[in-house]
C-alpha cells in the first residue's frame, strides 16, 4: 500500500511540472492565480490620494543624495514634473516644493503602473516605466532621511505609506491582471483541499512503507 501510494504521489508530481494548465505547469499556474487575486485586494492608492490632499500647500525643502549621474538626472525630472524647484550639485539634489503635489505626482505614476499603463509613464518621462518607479522609491527613501532630520514626522510617516503601499505595490504587481477571489472561488477551494490531501498522501505513503518494512516508531 505504501509503495502504491508513493507511485501515485510521484505520478501526480510529474503531472504538476508538465505545461498542462494554459501552457504553464501547475505551480506556475497557481502562483499566477494567487498573484492576480492578491493584486485585486491590494489597491490602496485611491485612499492614499485622499490622504495626500491634506498636505497640499505644505512647503518642504530637502536635500537628496543620489548615487550616480543617470539616476540624478532622472530623479530631477520626477521632482520637476511635481512642480518642485530642483538644483543639482555634485551627487545631490536640493529640492524646494509642495509636499502634497510631490506625493500626488508620485501616486499618479504609481496608479498608472498598478493599472498596467506603463506606456503612459514612459511617454511622460521618456524612459522605462519600471525605472521610473525605482527612482521614485529611491527618491522617497532619500527624502525620508532629510525630513526626519527636520523632525517633520507626519510627512515622513505618510511618505513611508506611499512608498510601501503605492510605489512598491505597483512595481511588484506590474503587468498582473487583478481578479476577485469570488471569481475563482472553485479553483481556490480545490487548491487548498488538494494541498492538505496531497501532503497527507505523502505522509501516509512513508508511514505504510516503514510499517511494511517492519519499522515501528516508539518512545
Amino acid at each position: 500500500m505504501g509503495i502504491g501510494l508513493m507511485i501515485g504521489f510521484l505520478v501526480v508530481l510529474v503531472l504538476m511540472f508538465l505545461p498542462l494548465f494554459d501552457g504553464k505547469n501547475g505551480l506556475n499556474y497557481m502562483d499566477d492565480l494567487y498573484n492576480k487575486i492578491s493584486k485585486g485586494s491590494a489597491y490602496y492608492i485611491p485612499k492614499i490620494k485622499k490622504d495626500a490632499a491634506k498636505f497640499d500647500g505644505k512647503k518642504v525643502s530637502v536635500t537628496l543624495n543620489v548615487k550616480d549621474a543617470a539616476q540624478l538626472k532622472n530623479t530631477e525630472m520626477l521632482l520637476a514634473k511635481s512642480g518642485a524647484t530642483v538644483a543639482a550639485t555634485g551627487n545631490q539634489l536640493k529640492v524646494d516644493g509642495d509636499f502634497g503635489k510631490i506625493m500626488a505626482n508620485c501616486l499618479d505614476d504609481s496608479d498608472l503602473m498598478f493599472n498596467n499603463a506603463g506606456d503612459k509613464i514612459k511617454g511622460k518621462y521618456g524612459y522605462d516605466e519600471r525605472q521610473v518607479l525605482y527612482n521614485w522609491y529611491n527618491a522617497l527613501a532619500a527624502m525620508d532621511k532629510s525630513l526626519s532630520d527636520q523632525k517633520l514626522f507626519a510627512e515622513t510617516n505618510f511618505m513611508k505609506i506611499v512608498s510601501a503601499k503605492a510605489v512598491e505595490c505597483s512595481y511588484n504587481y506590474y503587468k498582473i491582471t487583478p481578479q476577485k477571489i469570488s471569481e475563482q472561488a472553485g479553483i481556490v477551494l480545490f487548491s487548498l483541499i488538494f494541498y492538505v490531501v496531497y501532503t497527507m498522501w505523502y505522509g501516509f505513503a512513508i508511514m505504510y512503507m516503514f510499517e511494511g518494512a517492519g519499522l515501528d516508531i516508539g518512545h
